[in-house]
């Protein structure tokens, strides 16, 4: 609970200055106004690391205080910090000068263990995100060329133009083969999303040269359009690590795309 505010001037009543009403009762100058109510600056030298860092604070403003000074020049949240003068760690609320910190005195800073152990895991998820992201923006490359030779079959085929089954067996295969390469990419948040879109966008080629397949097979046939798409999806649903490399196609004219069954 944030305490209240009032008024007050210096003795010699030339200056105005605010104070604050904090928790317990105690009636303290606004942090504002810190430096006139806890003393003199003086000039601390903190070690962190292999980095040397000068703060000035007031002399008797709190070790806190400090670490709230240091928040601006580490990085670090005050929380994040653990601040030692000669050998001993030191509570928010102890003030500098009731311990014996003076003027280019040294103090050491270390950054809380739970909090570093947070940090790491948290840059390894983000690099991990980052390889997801370049693995499924690759595999996109990929089916973008192959976009193109499904659209060219596709504009043949409505042309009435027969098609050999090799081209349709051939094109099928390299996108299954992009199949398995975003199923071995292991994905979380956006770039999972990603992924999924993409897996859906191979299906659909897949699903595609299908429905070509058969309309070439039989062009004259009224029923072409509505043709069957048997290829099966159902162990992807799984997600990341879902598929089997299945054995070879025995041969390009007993082509099945059950997946278990395919390479």
């Amino acid at each position: 609970m944030k305490g209240s505010n009032t008024k007050g001037v210096f003795e010699n009543g030339n200056e105005e200055i605010d104070w604050e009403l904090r928790p317990g009762g105690m009636l303290v100058q606004k942090r504002d106004d810190i430096v006139g109510a806890l003393g003199p600056m003086i000039k601390i030298k903190v070690s962190h690391g292999s980095y040397q860092h000068e703060i000035k604070v007031p002399s008797q403003a709190t070790f806190d205080d400090l670490k709230r000074v240091l928040a601006q020049e580490t990085g670090l949240e005050p929380k994040e910090q653990r601040l030692l003068f000669r050998g001993k760690e030191k509570d928010n609320d102890e003030c500098l000068h009731m311990v014996g910190v003076k003027d280019m005195s040294k103090v050491i800073l270390l950054e809380d263990p739970a909090s570093k152990e947070r940090k790491l895991e948290e840059m390894k998820r983000d690099q991990g995100i980052s390889r997801a992201y370049e693995a499924v923006a690759h595999v996109r490359a990929e089916v973008d060329k192959l976009s193109e030779k499904v659209s060219a079959l596709e504009a043949t085929v409505h042309r009435g133009t027969k098609v050999e089954v090799k081209e349709f067996v051939v094109l099928t295969e390299l996108l299954m083969i992009q199949l398995l390469k975003l199923d071995s990419i292991k994905a979380e948040g956006e770039a999972k999303v990603q992924r999924r879109i993409e897996v859906r966008r191979v299906q659909n080629y897949v699903e595609t040269l299908d429905i070509l397949k058969a309309r070439n097979s039989n062009p004259f046939s009224s029923n072409s359009n509505a043709v069957s798409v048997t290829t099966r999806w159902e162990a992807f649903e799984s997600g990341f690590g879902s598929l089997t490399a299945p054995a070879p196609i025995p041969s390009p004219t007993k082509v099945t795309k059950d997946w278990e069954r395919f390479e």
